[in-house]
């Protein structure tokens, strides 16, 4: 009633604005319930001499309200009670480009990271681990001259990935090793599957049986858990099946994080400069998900949820919050979402301009993974964010990392 009041002291009981009064130009006395109002209000002819006594009397009916949300943010501490999504370096999954060379290789695409030999990934690994980050997942290069249609050099049990997992495992066996299961880091053709040579089509079962061996040398290495990035139809069930009845008495144990809602994205492309695994013809929409769609990952979801996954990914990660949210609903099962190479590049070209905070923006960001639905993050900034929440810790100063 009384901003119904005000509007008709206003524009007058037809509801339109009131002309001005002709004569000699005066400011008029406004009516009492316009007294008050600050002079940036859009109301004119407010007298100057007005108290801010009178102010808040004339403003108090205005906003007679029992609840405050702003009650609950006015300092750190009630905003951190409040605080429904935390962040902890158990969250997170550092990936890690190997390679045969002794040296490390800056990665140009992606400042900050770089390939690294066997020794200097179990170095990185003890500083992942003294800063409270015990997951990572190994992605390698892999000279051209081990490469071909087949990747048959992806299950040989002396190759580069078998030998990095039993070194990081001897010595940190309290680290989770998690290792990609695809073809494309080892194909002559740079994709995640065996080629038809003829037809140039990508073979489904084929592949699933080389993945199958890949994934039994990667567990009898080690690994603590396969992911398999490839999107081959029945993959998940056939690894499940060839761990629990070919593997050694161990395998059994290993996880299954399965690549669920994988999209054929633009996001990819400083990831295949670090691993020089860019598709030699085409693309790879035939097996990678349409960014169009979501129930196709709903469908994905219950299909790997039935064959024994163990956890399901989304990837990439913030143009697909929605999916990750929507499988969060679907399934109990933990959810992973992977902040993929080309985000991670935008983030630093944004800081290194100055037009981002970096921290900032990466803790928010990593938020928006937690509370979209995801329990586990695989981020390039891992080790960054766990710094941050230590360094926040000792501080006191949390508010910008849980």
């Amino acid at each position: 009633m009384r901003a119904l009041l005000l509007w008709t002291s206003v524009v007058g009981s037809s509801g339109f604005l009131q002309p001005p009064v002709s004569g000699p130009s005066q400011r008029q006395t406004p009516p009492t319930e316009l007294r008050g109002l600050p002079q940036s209000s859009p109301f004119k002819g407010v007298p100057d001499s007005e108290t801010p006594g009178a102010l808040r009397e004339e403003l108090q009916p205005l906003v007679d309200l029992a609840t405050r949300p702003r009650r609950n943010r006015r300092n750190q501490v009630f905003r951190s009670l409040m605080q429904e999504t935390v962040v902890r370096p158990s969250n997170l999954l550092q990936p890690l480009f190997i390679h045969a060379d002794d040296s490390a290789v800056p990665i140009g695409t992606m400042p900050g990271m770089s390939r690294l030999s066997v020794k200097a990934t179990v170095d990185e690994v003890a500083e992942l681990k003294s800063r409270g980050v015990k997951n990572v997942i190994l992605f390698p290069k892999i000279d051209d001259s081990l490469k071909s249609n087949y990747a048959d050099e992806c299950w040989n049990p002396d190759g580069l990935v078998p030998t990095c997992v039993k070194a990081i495992k001897d010595a940190h066996p309290d680290v989770m090793v998690y290792t990609d299961i695809a073809l494309d880091p080892y194909s002559s053709k740079g994709h995640d599957g065996v080629v038809d040579e003829a037809s140039g089509r990508i073979l489904n079962d084929e592949t699933v049986a080389v993945l199958c061996a890949q994934a039994l040398c990667h567990a009898k290495a080690g690994s603590d858990m396969v992911a398999p990035s490839d999107m081959m139809d029945g993959r998940i069930g056939a690894i499940r099946g060839a761990l629990d009845s070919r593997g050694d008495a161990n395998a059994e144990t290993v996880g299954i994080m399965a690549y669920t809602a994988k999209f054929a994205s633009a996001y990819y492309g400083p990831f295949r400069d670090a691993l020089d695994s860019h598709p030699g013809f085409g693309d790879k929409k035939t097996y990678q998900q349409d960014p169009s769609n979501i129930r196709e990952s709903l469908l994905e979801t219950a299909l790997d949820n039935d064959e024994g996954a163990d956890i399901l990914m989304v990837k990439p990660g913030l143009p697909y919050l929605d999916i990750l949210s929507r499988m969060r609903d679907s399934t109990e099962l933990p959810l992973a979402v992977y902040h993929v190479s080309g985000e991670y590049a935008m983030m630093k070209a944004a800081a290194e301009k100055g037009m981002v905070n970096e921290k900032n923006a990466v803790m928010e960001t990593m938020k928006c993974f937690k509370r979209a639905g995801a329990d586990l993050i695989a981020t390039y900034y891992a080790k960054d964010v766990a710094k941050w929440i230590q360094e926040g810790a000792k501080s006191g100063d949390l508010e910008g990392c849980f």
